[in-house]
């Protein structure tokens, strides 16, 4: 808008207040009015959530406890070993039945049956060879199993949790060193079967190397029982009485290894202690 000319003759001026309207109506016509659209809220349906809170690390956990303590139930209302060792079907023999006893092996070792009983079981029903060929396949399969859910169901859930220094210690260890460390943890008798399989799972070890270590790990300790089992009958043959001595020296060393960690352990007093005493 701009002012009427002078009477005068003179050149028409324009207010500043007229020159800032004109230039506010021609970036309108140029740009255009912004627009703003608002997003539509969308809202997930109950099945998405649902199905969302049931893969969560939190319930896969829950799944995963669930599982075992059902597991370990079911060893109080039947007797495995018994059942490994007299109810195998009559018309399995051979190779179908040492397939049929490995696979009720590894699920009994879910169900924290002890392994040494099931050991001596696979070798009073098949003998020495296949009875420690039997025993070492459920081994790898029990073993696997238990890496299987505690890496899918459990991991996610208790990794944040390892915040505690000698957690961290033991989860660097198995996950830079995983063959190594579970060759040690199948060799000394002192570790659970189930607690070294979990405690893998947990950490960031392969698939390969938890198995490969666990089937040549558990060879020495698995011998001896299937060949004591074998040969239980005759308990004072020099195979049953070499057996014993492989199964009880390892124990001893471990007790006593254990023993002397415990007071070495106890012995060690930090800066902290020191200041605490002070």
């Amino acid at each position: 808008m701009l002012d009427a000319t002078t009477r005068s003759g003179g050149t028409a001026t324009a207010t500043p207040q007229a020159a800032a309207t004109e230039l506010t109506v021609a970036t309108d016509l140029v740009v255009g009015p912004e627009i703003t659209v608002a997003a539509p809220a969308v809202r997930a349906d109950p099945a998405s959530r649902l199905l969302r809170a049931l893969l969560s690390p939190w319930s896969r956990l829950s799944l995963l406890v669930v599982l075992l303590a059902a597991a370990a139930s079911s060893v109080f209302l039947f007797d495995p070993q018994r059942l490994l060792a007299d109810a195998l079907p009559p018309q399995l023999g051979g190779a179908a039945a040492a397939v049929a006893f490995a696979v009720a092996y590894g699920l009994c070792t879910l169900a924290f049956v002890p392994r040494p009983l099931l050991n001596l079981a696979a070798g009073a029903v098949f003998g020495s060879q296949l009875g420690l060929g039997t025993a070492l396949v459920g081994t790898v399969l029990g073993a696997g199993a238990a890496f299987g859910l505690g890496r899918i169901l459990g991991q996610d859930a208790l990794r944040p949790l390892l915040r505690a220094r000698w957690l961290k210690a033991a989860d660097g260890q198995l996950s830079r060193h995983g063959f190594r460390s579970m060759m040690v943890a199948r060799l000394f008798p002192g570790v659970p079967f189930w607690a070294a399989n979990y405690c893998a799972a947990v950490s960031r070890m392969g698939w390969l190397p938890f198995l490969a270590a666990t089937a040549l790990g558990s060879i020495p300790n698995t011998a001896a029982y299937a060949v004591a089992g074998a040969r239980a009958s005759s308990p004072t043959s020099p195979a049953f009485l070499i057996a014993m001595a492989l199964i009880t020296v390892p124990a001893l060393v471990g007790t006593v290894v254990a023993w002397r960690k415990r007071h070495h352990l106890r012995g060690r007093r930090g800066p902290l202690d020191t200041a605490t005493e002070a």
